[in-house]
């Protein structure tokens, strides 16, 4: 079954566990709300009386939406105010309209597998912690040379280092040596000047 409310001067269509964004409504997350403003309700495709009609909602969480920047200026007499808004929401679950309820859906199986396997890693870093305090008792009792570490691992040196420059080629035998190239050189000033033409 859907319908269509009216809240907050908008209409949003519904259906029974549906999440919707609607304008500020007064409560607190978990509060019981009743939209009584049902404009349209029907189920499939035959619609229905809206007499009495009322959508059950619950609220999820308060919001704010994404902020809006509103700039003013006018140009040549150093005018300019600058604001920012950010509007407040409220997210809203619908529970039931009149007397259709959100069907609950089952919780999938292959979400237990992934519990069982959670405990080992527990019990591993357990026993890791027992271990490092066996090793900083025996330490104090003077059986252990050296200090424990919070981090055993050893530092890659060869990460740390920077690498060496490769060595140059020295230059091929096949190529003579030339002079500074003149390729890209601007021309050179002639010396003599153009003489003016006689009249």
């Amino acid at each position: 079954m859907f319908a269509v409310v009216r809240t907050g001067g908008k209409q949003y269509r519904v259906a029974p566990g549906d999440k919707i964004v609607v304008e500020k409504l007064d409560g607190n997350a978990g509060d019981k709300v009743t939209l009584g403003d049902v404009l349209l309700a029907g189920d499939g495709g035959s619609l229905k009386s809206t007499n009495g009609l009322t959508v059950a909602a619950e609220i999820v969480a308060q919001a704010k939406g994404d902020k809006v920047t509103v700039f003013k200026k006018r140009r040549r007499h150093n005018y300019r105010r600058k604001k920012g808004h950010r509007q407040q929401h409220t997210i809203l679950k619908i529970v039931a309209i009149g007397d259709h309820k959100a069907e609950k859906k089952a919780a999938p199986k292959s979400e237990a597998a992934p519990k069982a396997d959670a405990k080992p890693a527990k019990t591993a870093a357990a026993g890791a912690n027992e271990t490092a305090k066996v090793e900083a008792d025996q330490h104090q009792a003077g059986e252990v040379a050296g200090m424990p570490t919070e981090n055993p691992a050893p530092v890659d040196q060869k990460a740390t280092k920077a690498p060496k420059p490769a060595a140059k080629k020295p230059a091929t035998a096949k190529a003579p040596a030339k002079s500074a190239s003149t390729k890209n050189a601007a021309p050179a000033k002639s010396a003599a000047k153009k003489t003016p033409k006689a009249k």
